[in-house]
């Protein structure tokens, strides 16, 4: 018995400051949908609201415990650190935590910059102000700090313990597919989701993200963890912020909000995920060009099949219920809004069209080469 109990005190787990950096990105996640649906309910309110609160907590766990990192590792004697470490200006210390520390700094520092921006110039009209794009800057900072730390812990690990970091690791790539599908909600909103450039900007991203984090991950069903991690985060952000009650303070007032107002239905990207899981059982074999041509290819083709049928789907009136949630809008959409009437863009020419289309299949295969490439690169962190 005794021998089993001190068996167990050794048996290695996830280090504390892992689980911090995880708490980080989550919490920057949920704040920032919180604080977006906070404007587009309430309006521009004080600076210490609770999405803010969710928001910079990110920036300060994750300074915390990427200082007690480096620090730890730069004058402890705590060799497991200091030979799974890097050296930069003097300090040593994981390459993912001199990245998370960064990014919360960036983050800190784009707080006071954010209050003065809206001082000065009111409520954004856009997602992407000068302090936003600080903001942001940072929190993907701090989340590829976070993916790089566990992928570093993984690659030493082996058993349950890499399992573990496995599911933390896929956990953090679904966050940052969270945060860069932020960053395009502008221009992937469902009135565009009948146009080439709606799939020219998924297919920017998308790719390189889902292949590049599953090509690092020893797990079948990688970019279909992801995908299915943010298609949940988003419903259920749609499912639990209208039960909250919201009242808009500015104006002019266009539609009578009484609760706060969610998020857009997710983007159907899981389907392509399950294809190029699929894929991926058999690409490697192919050579790398083979490879490309194929996960580039197959990403558009199923995105469009599923996505285009879709979007007419979330315009009918089937859709606009608290499931799909496409009757939610914030209080200051005119009523003759594209949104508000369920209208697509108008249509472009077929010249416009396919050729930006054919410009989305050559951004995809691009995205989808340096996603392998990325993958490959991350097999052998250690550090």
């Amino acid at each position: 018995m005794e021998a089993t109990t001190s068996t167990a005190e050794r048996a290695p787990s996830i280090p504390w400051f892992v689980w911090c950096t995880v708490i980080a990105v989550t919490s920057a996640i949920i704040g920032g949908h919180w604080d977006i649906s906070w404007h587009r309910s309430i309006g521009r309110d004080a600076f210490w609201t609770p999405p803010h609160v969710a928001i910079y907590l990110c920036g300060v766990l994750a300074g915390v415990s990427s200082a007690y990192l480096i620090l730890s590792t730069t004058f402890g004697r705590e060799s497991e650190l200091r030979d799974s470490s890097i050296s930069m200006w003097g300090f040593r210390g994981p390459l993912g935590a001199f990245i998370a520390a960064w990014g919360g700094v960036a983050m800190l520092t784009s707080a006071p910059f954010d209050d003065w921006w809206h001082a000065a110039y009111g409520l954004d009209v856009k997602i992407i102000s000068p302090p936003h794009a600080l903001l942001s800057l940072g929190i993907f900072a701090v989340q590829v700090g976070a993916l790089l730390l566990i992928l570093g812990y993984m690659n030493r690990s082996d058993g349950t313990l890499r399992d573990k970091f496995v599911r933390l690791f896929l956990y953090v790539g679904s966050s940052i597919v969270v945060l860069v599908t932020v960053f395009m909600m502008e221009m992937t909103n469902r009135t565009r989701m009948h146009s080439a450039e709606f799939y020219r900007t998924v297919a920017l991203a998308m790719p390189f993200i889902l292949v590049g984090i599953s090509r690092a991950a020893p797990h079948r069903w990688a970019c279909t963890i992801m995908a299915a991690i943010y298609s949940l985060f988003l419903m259920a952000l749609i499912w639990i912020l209208p039960l909250f009650p919201a009242e808009p303070k500015l104006g002019p007032v266009y539609y009578k909000v009484t609760h706060f107002v969610p998020p857009a239905f997710p983007l159907l990207l899981i389907v392509p995920a399950v294809a190029l899981d699929l894929l991926r059982r058999v690409s490697p074999r192919w050579g790398a060009w083979r490879e490309t041509l194929a996960t580039g290819t197959l990403f558009v083709g199923t995105f469009i099949a599923v996505q285009w049928p879709f979007a007419s789907f979330l315009q009918s009136p089937r859709a606009r219920n608290w499931f799909f949630g496409t009757h939610y809008f914030g209080y200051y959409e005119h009523p003759l809004r594209l949104s508000r009437t369920y209208r697509f863009l108008p249509a472009e020419g077929p010249a416009h069209f396919w050729t930006v289309m054919a410009t989305a299949i050559v951004i995809a295969l691009l995205s989808s080469a340096l996603g392998l490439m990325l993958g490959n690169w991350m097999r052998r962190i250690k550090r």
